[in-house]
């Protein structure tokens, strides 16, 4: 009986043993697509929110955790910063900024967007690059209807109504998904406080 038992755990361990060397595998083959693919979708959220750049250069001396805390004390406890950018065109002009953002208030978790800004002080609107809403309601925050509220936007504070926009400060929640709509745009909220902080000189400490 205790052979039994002693060639049962032995078995058992060589499985052990093979599965955690063939997810190793598994993992070191997958690792470059995909990073490489996540790579491929932040650049194209880049180009859908400033598709006049030429380039995309991180802001010199940017801090994600600094720039995270910053909202929080603004307000936005919910969304951290994770990526800012400064536009610009084949001259080297700056033309405005990309600032993606994490925010963790989503319904079926957290949701990852860049946006931008334009040196004119507009929302030229989002690009996901990261979500994992409900089918049929809170994905329908990556399409046109939605999306298209925040396009062209002039910089403000906005808020979600479930009726009709009354002002241009208003964004219409998406039908079944008031959550994941907050969620979208109250960290874009976020990443116009961050934004507000860079061009008008305060501190992100």
């Amino acid at each position: 009986m205790n052979k039994s038992l002693v060639k049962d755990a032995l078995v058992l361990a060589a499985i052990t043993l093979i599965s955690g060397l063939l997810l190793g595998l598994v993992y070191q083959i997958t690792k470059e697509p995909i990073a490489k693919a996540q790579a491929a979708a932040t650049q194209a959220a880049y180009e859908a929110v400033f598709p006049t750049a030429d380039s995309f250069e991180e802001v010199s001396g940017f801090d994600s955790e600094k720039a995270s805390a910053y909202v929080h004390e603004n307000g936005y406890a919910d969304d951290d910063i994770i990526a800012c950018l400064a536009v610009k065109d084949k001259s080297g002009n700056e033309l405005g900024y990309v600032v993606t953002v994490t925010s963790h208030a989503g319904y079926g978790g957290d949701i990852t967007f860049s946006m931008g800004i334009s040196n004119d002080g507009v929302l030229n609107g989002y690009s996901i690059t990261d979500i994992s809403e409900t089918a049929g309601l809170g994905m329908k925050s990556t399409e046109e209807k939605f999306m298209s509220q925040f396009v062209n936007k002039t910089l403000g504070i906005l808020e979600v109504t479930k009726s009709a926009p009354a002002s241009d400060t208003e964004i219409q929640a998406i039908s079944g998904a008031t959550i994941t709509s907050k969620a979208v745009t109250y960290g874009i909220d976020a990443g116009i406080t961050y934004y507000q902080s860079l061009v008008g000189g305060a501190s992100n400490e």
